[in-house]
């Protein structure tokens, strides 16, 4: 059986701030559980597969079931339905909310954070297993029942027509379609029974005009992977990072998601990096395209995108870009002297990606720049402790439920739902009854805390301050949010109006002053405040990217 493990980590490869708290790894005990539970696990699975059209979304069972057997609920309380009374007394709804704050103190974790499923996003996964394809780690860092769980997902959520969406809830496309079905492959369909999933996603592609039809991001992975040609690509130039920071397409003006996204992107595409041309990437050239490979039209294909994914068409003052940028710029930077300043860009990229792990302990902004980080480190050198370092941090991002096994949106949702469920149990007037559920919930926000800038000048290195900010999940992924710390202040400070005794000590009068700091140094010069860091482009620029996607440095169709 699966176990939830929560505030932990032994491996002499992990970093931390904090002891891990807030961490949350699930693993594989084949020992573990009795049964009668392995058999309510069983029913979990079967009763979401027969019902994946209907409710796509998982109860997060697993967890439940197991945080039930942990921490059982022994409060004896009526369940009123409200329907059959005439009237609604204090009484009863007082006693509602001790039910259902019974019921949510079960499902604490013990270092005060609540945990939770914050998956949904299908493009994630293929990434983690695309990356640990090439680099030769797959068999390595997933065992066979990750494999399996991670099949098993994949079919769950496999939609009516055949295909793959962007997300669970949204209709196949091509990206998404495309995706799945390689990942299906390289796990090598997980003996989970997927023969039927992958006889019809196989032929939702090509029904919908083959692989050359997926967006830019799609294209990217499966060049990188050897299914594809990067001359099929847009290009994703590394020597942008080279330009003065006053021209408005320099990456330090972009949001930091798009920003460390395309970081690792363009040094992936700079090399030109194909992974190891084995059998199964021999046999999906064969599958995934509606006429033999050797025969692809692949400068037709940078610009082909089916319509399933085709979220803004491009205007022709892009596609002269785009041809300009592959026709003319990459050839001189593919020789000498422009080699030169390839590799130059190549090294001033990967000093920022090594500056993004070490501050994010390896965990990374997101799940899309952690697998590329990932797979940069290893391009660079698959030796280095650098790739080394990132491995045990995969599993941060992995989360099991009955669905299956799927990689989240981020590496969890800590700080955030912690920070209302304070907030919403002090609204109920019955704090002081369930003051070591608060107790728990106060430390765990205290020790999420982020209480340090980044090293070195932040400018250069494109970054806010983050001393005294909350972050969306750790204090060990660090990245300082706005509304975050906003939520995290107003629950300490909720927090410090209750006895010590209950909840314990208050935050340090100091680290409420950084808190403070930090939000309104977040505060745009329109007067709204921004998530992660200032706006830094200009306006001009946003309508421009509106009305023409002129100057965006990677495809617009997809914008996930």
């Amino acid at each position: 059986m699966w176990k939830l493990k929560v505030a932990g980590g032994d491996d002499p490869w992990l970093r931390t701030l904090n002891g891990h708290v807030g961490r949350q790894v699930w693993e594989f005990d084949p020992h573990l559980g009795t049964q009668e539970e392995r058999s309510q696990v069983d029913e979990a699975r079967r009763s979401f597969a027969d019902h994946r059209f209907e409710k796509k979304l998982s109860s997060d069972l697993l967890m439940r079931m197991q945080f039930a057997r942990e921490n059982p609920c022994v409060a004896d309380l009526p369940q009123i339905k409200v329907q059959d009374l005439k009237e609604v007394t204090e009484e009863v709804v007082t006693t509602t909310l001790r039910r259902g704050l019974n019921f949510y103190s079960t499902i604490q974790a013990h270092d005060g954070h609540w945990p939770g499923d914050y998956g949904g996003p299908m493009f994630l996964l293929p990434g983690l297993v695309i990356t640990l394809y090439i680099t030769g780690a797959l068999n390595v860092v997933l065992s066979i029942e990750h494999q399996r769980e991670m099949c098993r997902y994949l079919c769950n959520h496999q939609n009516e027509d055949g295909g793959w969406g962007l997300h669970i809830e949204g209709p196949s496309t091509m990206f998404g379609t495309v995706l799945s079905y390689v990942t299906l492959r390289l796990l090598g369909e997980g003996g989970f029974g997927a023969e039927g999933a992958m006889e019809k996603g196989r032929k939702w592609i090509l029904d919908h005009g083959g692989a050359t039809a997926i967006t830019s991001w799609g294209k990217m992975w499966l060049s990188v992977l050897g299914a594809y040609e990067w001359s099929g690509n847009n290009p994703l130039p590394p020597e942008v990072w080279l330009c003065p920071y006053i021209l408005p397409i320099h990456p330090g003006r972009m949001w930091c998601h798009c920003r460390m996204v395309y970081l690792p992107m363009s040094f992936i595409y700079g090399k030109k990096f194909v992974g190891p041309i084995t059998p199964t990437i021999i046999s999906l050239r064969k599958e995934l395209y509606i006429v033999p490979y050797q025969e692809v039209d692949w400068n037709k294909a940078r610009n082909q995108c089916a319509k399933e994914d085709l979220y803004y068409p491009h205007p022709l003052v892009q596609d002269i870009l785009w041809a300009s940028l592959h026709k003319v710029l990459e050839p001189i930077l593919g020789h000498w002297p422009g080699n030169k300043l390839r590799e130059k860009a190549l090294c001033t990229v990967m000093q920022h990606v090594h500056y993004e792990d070490e501050n994010t302990r390896y965990i990374c902004i997101g799940p899309v720049n952690k697998v590329l980080n990932m797979l940069c480190c290893w391009i660079e050198d698959p030796n280095s402790e650098a790739f080394k370092l990132h491995i045990p941090r995969i599993f941060d991002y992995l989360w099991i439920a009955e669905d299956g096994m799927k990689m989240q949106g981020y590496n969890g949702s800590q700080l955030w739902d912690t920070s209302f469920a304070v907030q919403a149990i002090i609204s109920t007037n019955l704090g002081e009854e369930y003051g070591l559920t608060l107790r728990k919930a106060h430390e765990f926000i205290k020790n999420s805390q982020v209480l340090e800038d980044c090293p070195g000048d932040l400018k250069f290195w494109y970054r806010h301050i983050s001393k005294g900010a909350w972050p969306f999940s750790t204090a060990d992924h660090g990245w300082p949010i706005s509304d975050c710390t906003a939520e995290g202040l107003k629950a300490v400070l909720l927090l410090s109006r209750l006895p010590l005794e209950t909840v314990g000590e208050p935050l340090d009068m100091e680290q409420l002053f950084d808190a403070v700091n930090v939000i309104l140094s977040l505060q745009n010069a329109d007067g709204g405040f921004a998530t992660y860091e200032l706006t830094r482009s200009y306006r001009w620029v946003e309508v421009t990217l509106i009305n023409t996607d002129a100057i965006l440095l990677f495809s617009p169709e997809v914008a996930p």
